[in-house]
């Protein structure tokens, strides 16, 4: 098996919003964008799966390492050149780097993803929305930029569109697993947004529902549509040509933005079950937007 068809193989088993945005893009986009999301699932899974925090802090250390030498990859993902470097090994950093090359995809958002999930090692708190916002931007704001510069050309205000869209996306994302992250013992909600609702992070790891929880996740609900409205308006700023190459975000933006307002619509019914779209309302409000509808 190749990098390549790793890259593939890995993003065909997710069946996620964010992979059938790639059917967009032609193949060597679609490539990049592929081992683009290999790399976020491989160390995301670090965080989710691995229950000892050394083990998986110094996986984490091997990853950096990893990225850190992508450019002793060449174009077609071999070894360049002689170097008394190691190349790296994973596939996944095979397939990535003539991507991050050929796209320019800036190395330290790709550090800030593994630095946004070594903070899920260990016990999350967020004093107010600010520290939120930072965080939302390692794991998230990161992935949009790397995303938007695979997808076409890109100047300071895409790069900016696609930041303040990955925090909406992850803000959206917050709010679907409110229930499954306490159990992994995780509170995204910031102090400040507890504390104007006269909650405690033991109410919300104990998975109590209540009036004053589904009034602060609408709080986190809203601020989600603000960012949205903010990226949609930044997007329709640009240029035609790079507007319209941005297209797999917008099916992102769109599915995730109806997302959201199927959770508002069960009153943030999210402690004890998962909310998703039918694959036909997805594909639905995906074709809408592929179109060139905006989700509004």
């Amino acid at each position: 098996m190749t990098p390549e068809q790793y890259c593939a193989d890995k993003a065909a088993r997710a069946s996620s919003s964010f992979t059938a945005a790639f059917r967009l893009l032609d193949p060597p986009r679609r490539r990049a964008m592929e081992a683009l999301y290999a790399f976020c699932r491989e160390v995301d899974d670090v965080a989710d799966d691995c229950s000892d925090q050394v083990v998986a802090q110094q996986t984490l250390h091997w990853w950096r390492d990893q990225l850190h030498r992508w450019k002793l990859v060449d174009q077609t993902g071999r070894a360049a050149g002689s170097s008394a470097q190691e190349p790296p090994r994973h596939p996944v950093i095979l397939a990535l780097a003539p991507a991050m090359a050929r796209y320019q995809m800036e190395e330290s958002d790709l550090l800030l993803i593994l630095d946004g999930v070594e903070r899920d090692l260990y016990p999350l708190t967020f004093s107010d929305w600010t520290e939120l916002d930072h965080y939302c931007d390692q794991v998230a704001g990161a992935v949009g930029r790397c995303s938007a510069r695979v997808f076409g050309p890109c100047q300071q205000a895409t790069l900016d569109y696609a930041t303040d869209l990955g925090l909406a996306l992850q803000y959206t994302n917050i709010l679907r697993d409110i229930g499954e992250d306490a159990r992994r013992g995780r509170v995204y909600l910031p102090s400040c947004c507890l504390q104007a609702h006269q909650l405690d992070r033991a109410e919300v790891l104990g998975l109590q529902d209540s009036p004053r929880l589904r009034a602060a996740l609408a709080d986190l609900a809203v601020r989600a549509h603000r960012l949205y409205d903010q990226a949609l308006d930044r997007l329709n700023d640009l240029p035609t040509s790079e507007r319209q190459a941005q297209r797999p975000g917008l099916v992102m933006a769109a599915i995730y933005r109806d997302l959201l307002r199927a959770i508002q619509e069960l009153d943030y019914d999210v402690l004890h079950q998962r909310v998703a779209l039918s694959p036909g309302r997805k594909l639905w409000v995906g074709l809408r937007a592929a179109a060139g509808w905006q989700p509004r």
